[in-house]
């Protein structure tokens, strides 16, 4: 599944700093910057929200309009405020029609592997080149009734036609393993923090069996040494 061209009308940006960027974002744009194939860096603002749904989408190709004049763009930055949900700045590369672009698409898993497995997706994306007007929104990767054991390669994925895998044939996507019992996950973290020499307190609960725990044990060493005093009376 390609991306879908997404179309937003740019406005020429003239005043730069913190203090610029903060009032474009209040009137809800984004502040930009347009370069590649040898043009002139070209600043400009977005449109807030339909930018930000645009760039949803990894590699969202995107028709720049500005001043009446279109041009095809892929966001290669996108900066993004660390706690408020919106977009700081976002740098934008030129890109032509029939022409080829490295992108990392991301990798989807669908379906249900055998029962008391686990699946992990050990890489999340997969570098290829692509045409620019033609990449693809994700790769899919299906895992319906794998075994324990099972794993797909970068070369195993099936790509569309025309996009080409640059990542390594042999990296791991997706690894299936058998699931470990409540019992021995436990087992292992409590042996991995004994290691580390983590210590925990003791709960109430925990406190309360072993002293039950004690009393028992206290109660069969009564009753053994009681056995042996009536021998030795005999």
């Amino acid at each position: 599944m390609a991306q879908t061209e997404n179309r937003l009308e740019a406005e020429t940006r003239t005043e730069f700093g913190k203090g610029a960027a903060r009032r474009i974002r209040r009137a809800d744009k984004i502040p930009a910057v347009l370069y590649g194939h040898g043009e002139a860096p070209v600043h400009v603002s977005l449109p807030g929200h339909a930018t930000m749904l645009a760039l949803k989408n990894v590699n969202a190709l995107l028709t720049i309009v500005l001043e009446g004049k279109e041009q095809l763009a892929l966001a290669k930055d996108v900066q993004r405020d660390p706690i408020k949900p919106f977009i700081e700045h976002v740098d934008l590369v030129i890109v032509r029609r029939g022409e080829k672009v490295t992108v990392d698409v991301p990798v989807h898993i669908e379906g249900e592997a055998a029962p008391e497995t686990v699946v992990t997706l050990e890489n999340a994306s997969l570098q290829v080149e692509a045409e620019a007007t033609n990449i693809p929104e994700l790769f899919t990767v299906h895992v319906d009734d794998l075994e324990a054991g099972s794993q797909i390669l970068a070369k195993e994925v099936e790509l569309p036609a025309g996009t080409t895998l640059l990542a390594d044939e042999e990296l791991l996507i997706v690894n299936i393993t058998q699931q470990i019992s409540e019992e021995a996950l436990e087992a292992e973290l409590a042996e991995a923090e004994a290691e580390a020499g983590i210590e925990h307190e003791e709960s109430d609960e925990e406190a309360a069996e072993r002293e039950e725990a004690e009393g028992e044990e206290s109660e069969r060493e009564g009753d053994s040494d009681g056995e042996e005093s009536d021998s030795d009376e005999g």
